[in-house]
């Protein structure tokens, strides 16, 4: 049986989420962070990864100063942390929604290998998928995630796991608008590799051309979506090193030859950059000169969080420091996505705004985080 066409309220609610994730000079923070990713990012802190101590992580993120709702417009969070609360008893979403931001919540379980690959993955979740949405929205949720992963090598990613990663994210997508969810489409093409900018450009073009097909084939909504890729960029090995310009420019001719007008906004994911390079590269695609039709904003997660972490490092008397330096990378960034970014006024007081963030082989889930 086909699926339901979406009424025309149930369109209208869809394209008001997405407006509010992509208002002018707003993105989105990701906290959705698994198990794995918090064991390593609280390693480095020093901290026991305990589910208070996660708790207290996300509420310096969620707690901040009122100033944030002029940069953040939405904010992804783990299943645990959705039905997390702050000191005061009340729940996240309650807090972030307090602010003027959308909340997201990813839905995928992880990925898992593709048989008849080599060593490729595909996303799994499918199953139950539509009742976990009703429940999340129900429980206040505006928006989903579900991310799937690529990887440049030598014969991958195959047109298996491009077919397949594609036909996951069509059939997820069209679950959550059902469900009242503006689904984020996530192709994750990782930087781990030494391809050159050609390459990336190449492929980035196949994976987004197969993932709007399905989008189109299980009818999806375009208006009532959000693209999330990777900006293209060299792989991290790569000897070639490329300026901001020349990034711009591959990233901005991938979208045009495969992203409809039709989609609102493309909120690019850092890929592993520093906090800095993040920023920038944010800033020479809104830069360039190449005509556009989407908005170009960010999906960030430790662009956003790392030097906040570091200044907190599990101590409550250092909140409100960690705090200011959250909101000073936000304003930054948020500058960035207008093309309004000049390091010179905005380096002051940050730290370790131009240390890698790549971790090889990003992939990491755990059902602990999502159930």
């Amino acid at each position: 049986m086909a699926a339901q066409a979406l009424t025309p309220d149930q369109k209208k609610e869809l394209t008001e989420i997405v407006q509010q994730l992509i208002a002018p000079g707003k993105g989105i923070l990701v906290l959705d962070e698994s198990f794995c990713t918090m064991n390593k990012r609280f390693a480095c802190l020093g901290i026991d990864n305990t589910e208070e101590n996660r708790r207290l992580f996300r509420q310096l993120f969620v707690t901040a100063d009122d100033e944030i709702r002029n940069y953040i417009g939405g904010i992804i969070l783990s299943h645990e942390t959705f039905y997390q609360k702050c000191d005061d008893g009340r729940p996240f979403p309650e807090v972030i929604k307090a602010k003027d931001a959308a909340v997201g919540i990813k839905v995928d379980r992880g990925v898992v290998p593709l048989a008849g690959t080599n060593n490729e993955t595909t996303t799994q979740g499918l199953d139950g998928l539509a009742e976990r949405c009703a429940q999340y929205k129900k429980d206040g949720a505006d928006f989903a995630k579900w991310r799937c992963v690529l990887k440049i090598g030598e014969n991958t990613p195959s047109p298996l796991a491009i077919w397949e990663n594609a036909n996951v994210l069509g059939r997820y997508a069209s679950v959550c608008q059902q469900n009242g969810l503006v689904p984020l489409i996530v192709p994750d093409i990782l930087s781990d590799g030494n391809h050159n900018l050609k390459q990336s450009q190449f492929i980035t073009e196949k994976v987004l051309a197969s993932v709007f097909k399905s989008l189109n084939d299980h009818h999806v909504f375009l208006e009532g979506t959000v693209l999330q890729p990777n900006m293209v960029i060299a792989g991290h090995d790569c000897s070639q090193k490329h300026n901001p310009d020349e990034i711009a420019v591959a990233t901005i001719t991938a979208l045009r030859n495969t992203v409809p007008p039709a989609v609102p906004a493309v909120a690019f994911m850092s890929g592993g950059q520093s906090e800095e390079d993040s920023t920038m590269l944010l800033n020479g695609v809104n830069k360039c000169s190449l005509p556009k039709s989407w908005t170009l904003t960010f999906s960030y997660g430790r662009p956003l969080q790392t030097s906040a972490a570091r200044l907190w490092g599990g101590r409550e008397c250092s909140v409100k420091m960690a705090q200011q330096e959250y909101l000073k990378r936000a304003k930054a960034i948020s500058q960035a996505s207008e093309g309004k970014y000049c390091p010179a006024s905005n380096v002051r007081g940050m730290s370790h705004t131009s240390e890698s963030l790549f971790i090889s082989v990003y992939i990491s889930n755990s059902p602990k985080m999502n159930p």
